[in-house]
């Protein structure tokens, strides 16, 4: 699209797209170890096939992510609070810490433009709450990547929105980023069913440069799936910026990697395609 558009129209074109990308989802399973998904290599290990992937509902094993409001106003702060509840309806409040985190908190426009991975603060009562600003009108998706004391970890979703004139943004294919005078290149393939082998590389002024650790880690990398935004978010599998990430589904992908360098925390942007099986 290369107009404006509102957002009631935009919105409701996503409905569409949203039940169809809801039965692809269902059909091709989870994104293989989503219940594992902090734990580096081990995390990409499939299990429990019957669940769809992370992030595409609100609800899952009795747990609902709740927002106080799904509504932002572009450009202005906002106190975002919502609750995660569990079976039988009470807010849950007790989490178990997964690196350095209770919860982490992913905030991304449905084009995928705007991400941001936020860590909010947890009351006594279990309402979450987290400043939180998106520049631009438009639909967004949130993610809450949580593990409950003594559950399994989930990632629930929940989508909201911004209302007013927007322009959707296009992704070209890029395997390279360039953030804050640092420049990330990405290098290898993402093929569907079977472990991917990603390797990052930074470098400052033409000289290749090594990430602090962040909340645990290297890095972090989050892939969210074109259409219907399934989530996934891994660790290095080893020493630097290697990740090994499984996909379940053919097509286009886009991968927000988390770095930090000079006390300051970056994302480099990616799209990839999926290539064949080898």
């Amino acid at each position: 699209m290369n107009t404006a558009v509102k957002l009631s129209a935009y919105a409701t074109a996503l409905v569409l797209v949203a039940g169809g990308a809801w039965a692809l989802g269902t059909a091709v399973g989870p994104f293989p170890g989503q219940a594992e998904a902090h734990g580096g290599e081990d995390a990409m290990h499939g299990e429990a096939a019957e669940h769809p992937p992370g992030g595409l509902a609100s609800s899952e094993d009795g747990y609902t992510l709740t927002p106080a409001s799904t509504t932002l106003t572009p450009g202005a702060a906002t106190r975002f609070t919502f609750r995660i509840t569990g079976p039988g309806g009470a807010p849950v409040t007790a989490f178990d810490v997964e690196h350095e985190k209770r919860l982490h908190f992913v905030v991304v426009r449905r084009d995928t433009a705007g991400y941001q991975h936020l860590h909010p603060d947890l009351g006594a009562d279990g309402t979450w709450s987290v400043p939180l600003t998106v520049a631009d009108a438009g639909s967004y998706r949130a993610f809450a990547d949580f593990k409950p004391t003594g559950a399994n970890p989930l990632t629930l979703g929940v989508d909201l929105q911004a209302p007013g004139t927007f322009q959707p943004v296009e992704h070209p294919e890029s395997r390279i980023a360039e953030v804050d005078g640092y420049r990330v290149r990405l290098d290898g393939d993402l093929v569907a069913g079977q472990s991917s082998r990603l390797t990052a590389t930074v470098t400052k002024d033409g000289h290749e440069v090594t990430p602090q650790p962040y909340l645990g880690a290297a890095g972090h990398l989050v892939a969210l799936r074109d259409g219907d935004l399934a989530y996934l978010h891994v660790h290095p599998a080893g020493p630097g910026l290697t990740f090994l990430a499984e996909v379940p589904s053919a097509g286009t992908y886009r991968l927000f990697l988390d770095f930090r360098h000079g006390d300051v925390v970056r994302t480099a942007e990616f799209t990839t395609g999926t290539g064949e099986p080898r």
